[in-house]
């Protein structure tokens, strides 16, 4: 595992943290010779298969949805 000095890492911080973005490697800051924290990429989450068809299947339909939802007398266009 590679070690960096804290007072490196502070002035390399983001530089720092990219690199084991994309290497996936941890790193260990040390103050003194002795650790002080370890900079380990994030876990992957669990991968979705995309949006399109997410609700599928999780809706139901209650009653008639093509008929008018009142009585055709109460309409006032119709009056």
């Amino acid at each position: 595992m590679e070690e960096i000095a804290i007072s490196k890492f502070k002035t390399t911080c983001l530089a720092v943290l990219e690199r084991v973005r994309r290497t996936s490697q941890p790193i260990l800051v040390t103050r003194f010779g002795k650790p002080v924290a370890q900079i380990v990429p994030p876990t992957p989450g669990p991968r979705s298969e995309g949006w399109l068809g997410a609700l599928a299947g999780t809706g139901t339909i209650v009653g008639d949805i093509i008929g008018p939802v009142t009585d055709e007398s109460e309409w006032e266009a119709l009056r």
